[in-house]
């Protein structure tokens, strides 16, 4: 076991497509952009994107979802065989898909078609919702949630995230998620032409009680997201604006919401983090930059490092390495840790011991003991395993782990870097990044005791 909760997806699952080429020209018969030279890709779309996304955490996923026999169930079926156990329902028709038509990486027009519904539960669906430890639902509007509903309401999700054309969450729910737009929609008041805090707000109180949930966290894009327990909401913004592709944010928000609650996080802790995964995830280039389904096998070994690095290395993918004490986790530490995951297919973050901080830092150090520091490292998007060592130094460590690529904040030189000789054994790298200027652990604390004299 790898420390993460099993989690069962329950929702409608689409196919998405991306042909994507260059426009440099207008077609002669009308003005609209020819796209030349384009290429085509699939991926997982609607639920099944959200069960991708929490797979590729390294979480044990199961999706209850429609998918039949036709061409895209199929080539559904065949992108998850690897990530995700797929529990079908039988469907109207065809698997909905939606494709993308895209030039310099735009959207320019977007096709859809596929009228398949969710008709009827299967008695294994019904077994495996009663049975799931932690359940999301990804209501995309058509049919899941509803032929579910009844089991659903007997033992309310963790999360649902829901759709204008779907029903309401069954009461109970934990945390629902809708969009600013889905929110101030189906507020029972209506909708309202007003898109600014105060409305959010008033919507997501007002959907609480609606809704007979206990939370409510209505995201607002690049603006973060606003939690709401009935009364005075809390803001948690987003650290950074991107302007990349958003599509599939939403889905990444959920996944990371659901797999922190089914962890044992907060509500609280667990919308922040997922505003930071869901901000990560644009700025990386959103669903249309994932690595594709069949690239890299899951780390089903999840939070073992060792195993995870042997999966990766055997399917020819990069293994990455960063290490620290990671007292006191600033935005330099998840600057320095954001960077190091875009080197690889995977982040192992090699974090000291207790007595090995106490013995280079000092008395009174760490302020966080070793399971709450790996926690939060667990909790960032960023980091797919944690591993701890002893030593003063991580060379046993890292002789185990053999990363491709080894990464130290740019407050070390060269010469302060013993493990540099040690990569080169295996042919590794190891290289210096920048923490943000003027974030420092030592400083924090430094400030902090200022400030109580």
């Amino acid at each position: 076991m790898n420390g993460k909760a099993p989690l069962v997806v329950v929702g409608d699952a689409l196919l998405d497509r991306d042909l994507t080429g260059r426009a440099d020209r207008l077609a002669p018969d009308a003005p609209v952009p020819v796209v030349d030279d384009y290429g085509e890709r699939t991926r997982p779309g609607g639920a099944a994107l959200t069960a991708y996304l929490a797979a590729r955490d390294g979480r044990e996923v199961t999706l209850v979802a429609g998918v039949g026999d036709d061409s895209a169930s199929r080539e559904l079926r065949r992108l998850l065989t690897p990530w995700v156990t797929l529990v079908p329902l039988p469907l109207t028709g065809p698997l909905p898909e939606k494709s993308r038509v895209l030039a310099a990486d735009r959207p320019v027009a977007r096709l859809d078609r596929g009228s398949g519904r969710a008709c009827e539960a299967t008695d294994r669906a019904r077994e495996v919702v009663r049975a799931a430890p932690a359940v999301l639902v990804s209501d995309y509007g058509r049919g899941t949630a509803d032929v579910l509903r009844d089991v659903l309401a007997a033992r309310p999700p963790l999360l649902w995230d829901p759709h204008p054309r779907g029903g309401p969450p069954v009461p109970g729910t934990r945390l629902v998620t809708p969009a600013e737009k889905e929110a101030l929609a189906l507020a029972p008041d209506g909708a309202t032409p007003r898109r600014d805090l105060a409305a959010a707000a008033r919507s997501a109180a007002a959907l609480v009680r609606h809704w007979k949930a206990a939370a409510v966290a209505v995201t607002l894009g690049a603006r973060g997201a606003l939690l709401s327990y009935g009364e005075h909401p809390l803001l948690v913004p987003a650290s950074a604006v991107h302007h990349g592709d958003s599509c599939g944010a939403g889905d990444r928000f959920a996944a990371t919401a659901a797999g922190l609650l089914a962890d044992g996080a907060l509500v609280g802790e667990a919308v922040e983090a997922a505003v930071a995964a869901a901000t990560d995830f644009v700025g990386a280039g959103g669903a249309g930059a994932l690595p594709r389904p069949d690239a890299v096998p899951p780390p089903a070994d999840g939070d073992d490092p060792f195993a995870l690095a042997d999966r990766i290395r055997t399917a020819h993918g990069t293994v990455v390495a960063a290490g620290g004490c990671f007292d006191l986790l600033h935005a330099g530490h998840v600057g320095l840790l954001q960077a190091a995951r875009g080197l690889g297919d995977c982040l192992v973050v090699c974090v000291n011991s207790d007595a090995s901080v106490r013995r280079r830092k000092g008395a009174g150090r760490p302020v966080n003991p070793l399971a709450d520091r790996v926690r939060v490292l667990r909790a960032l998007a960023c980091v797919d395993a944690v591993a701890v060592f002893d030593e003063d130094t991580p060379e046993r460590l890292l002789a185990d782990l053999r990363p491709d690529v080894w990464v130290k904040g740019g407050d070390y030189a060269a010469a302060d870097l013993p493990e540099a000789a040690l990569l080169e054994e295996w042919g590794g790298q190891a290289v210096l990044l920048p923490y943000l200027d003027g974030r420092s652990s030592t400083r924090m604390l430094e400030r902090a005791a200022e400030g109580t004299r």
